[in-house]
């Protein structure tokens, strides 16, 4: 069986009407029409099933039939924190750690950070990351925000494990081969961190980490330390 088209609407009832971006991607591109199946999904964690009643000018009506809980979210709190990077890279890097199961991710200026953050881009990082969602089968869409990288250090204090990756880091003060519970992780955009920022997330509760030997580009940093974690933490069981 194909598996059903997905669409994010803010509030689900018996009948929910899809409009906006997704009406238009079901219609003219999907080309779905009365009759068809679609799961809707809210942000809550569950799956709705539904079915196409009518198709407007400008909204679908659909009639909704039950619902389950998904059973695509991380079972652990991990959220990202990544310093603006040029280009479309925050992108990449939204995508990609969407993907992974994160549950939130801050995009953060920082002292060598050259890239810069607006409302409108924080709206396109806010859809790329929707659409990864509907393409990975998540039922949540990771929140993103943008911080000042102290705020944004500040924003993680109810985490369990704290990691900060430093370029300059001689070895590791945490385990990742022992993690368990909630997680916040740190990478820093293509310039990396001041020494003073460094020390400013070790007063704050963040253990410093390497990621080997090489210097690795900042987006590959963010993707990898998330794939590792996520791997440790047994997601890929």
């Amino acid at each position: 069986m194909a598996t059903l088209h997905r669409f994010f609407v803010e509030k689900i009832g018996q009948e929910t009407y899809l409009t906006g971006d997704e009406y238009s991607h079901a219609k003219n591109v999907l080309r779905l029409k009365e009759g068809d199946e679609v799961l809707l999904l809210d942000g809550s964690g569950r799956e709705y099933d539904a079915v196409i009643a009518q198709v407007g000018k400008r909204e679908m009506l659909l009639n909704v039939l039950g619902s389950n809980p998904s059973d695509k979210e991380c079972s652990e709190d991990v959220r990202l924190l990544i310093g603006a990077l040029k280009g479309d890279k925050t992108e990449l890097v939204v995508q990609k750690a969407t993907e992974l199961g994160v549950s939130g991710i801050c995009v953060f200026h920082s002292r060598f950070c050259s890239a810069y953050m607006n409302e409108n881009k924080l709206q396109r990082l806010q859809k790329v990351a929707r659409e990864a969602a509907k393409q990975c089968l998540r039922a949540t869409v990771p929140e993103i925000k943008y911080m000042e990288l102290p705020a944004a250090l500040d924003s993680c204090a109810g985490y369990k494990n704290k990691l900060f990756a430093c370029e300059f880091a001689k070895s590791s003060d945490a385990d990742l081969h022992k993690l368990s519970g909630s997680c916040a992780l740190v990478v820093g955009s293509e310039g990396g961190f001041s020494s003073e920022e460094a020390e400013t997330a070790k007063e704050k509760g963040f253990a410093l980490i390497t990621l080997g030997r090489r210097i690795l580009r900042a987006e590959t940093a963010a993707i990898a330390l998330t794939s590792a974690v996520m791997f440790a933490l047994g997601e890929w069981q």
